[in-house]
């Protein structure tokens, strides 16, 4: 864990413990490069993080305001499901139910920018929060990372991690579209809700840094695992996605 990370963490938990409570100052970038024997710009790489979260914002002086007490994470960053239950403490796991090649759809070859009929990577993966299931995700992976991806362990914490690792993989954009939908028969099962159920639905499209669309996904949570928010200020409107209450 690079070093600005660990300064955030422990600020992160001094906000969550109220010791700077809504509406607080916290510390100088001076008083906290001294405490924390840190450069001043790994205070700011610090700070910035807790601010893309949300939990801080705008300056006064050479302080940051707490805007907020909750865990989140701002979708402003690209993080993967693991790399967010991470940040909120969570132990995340995953399985993958099924995978097999197919030809793509006339609408999966326009966000993946392929011709209709290439071949995809189809993954069914059940998600899980400290052992509970709350996300099925269904994805579609461009038939250029399919062979990476499949030798991936089934049952791997993060993909996006494993991938940057195996064949310097960076996903670097992603388009969110967000609404709800009603639980079919598979996912109630996998999720254990009756059929019929809410789920709140995450569609996106993943793309490398070099704009080379990677997957695009459906991806459906247990109604009350997750929610997302939006914290409106005059500088910034970051959409979060937080645990559920």
């Amino acid at each position: 864990m690079a070093r600005y990370e660990q300064i955030a963490g422990d600020l992160r938990e001094a906000i969550l413990r109220g010791e700077y409570p809504i509406g607080a100052q916290l510390p100088s970038e001076a008083e906290l490069a001294t405490r924390y024997e840190a450069a001043r710009g790994t205070i700011r790489q610090a700070v910035a993080l807790l601010a893309s979260e949300g939990l801080v914002g705008s300056r006064q002086g050479a302080r940051r305001i707490v805007l907020g007490g909750e865990r989140s994470q701002s979708f402003a960053e690209l993080h993967s499901f693991a790399q967010w239950a991470r940040s909120m403490g969570y132990r995340a796991s995953g399985t993958v139910l099924a995978s097999r090649r197919r030809p793509c759809t006339p609408s999966e070859a326009v966000r993946l920018s392929v011709e209709p009929g290439d071949e995809v990577l189809t993954v069914l993966r059940l998600r899980r929060l400290d052992g509970e299931p709350v996300l099925v995700e269904r994805t579609v992976y461009a038939g250029w990372i399919a062979p990476a991806v499949e030798k991936l362990d089934p049952a791997c914490e993060s993909v996006t991690q494993e991938l940057y690792e195996a064949v310097g993989l960076v996903f670097a954009y992603g388009e969110h579209l967000i609404d709800a939908v009603a639980a079919g028969a598979e996912d109630a099962r996998l999720l254990g809700v009756r059929r019929g159920s809410p789920l709140l639905r995450q569609r996106r499209t993943t793309t490398s840094q070099e704009g080379r669309p990677v997957e695009c996904s459906d991806d459906r949570y247990r109604a009350g695992s997750v929610v997302f928010s939006i914290r409106n200020s005059t500088s910034a409107n970051p959409l979060v996605r937080r645990a559920g209450d």
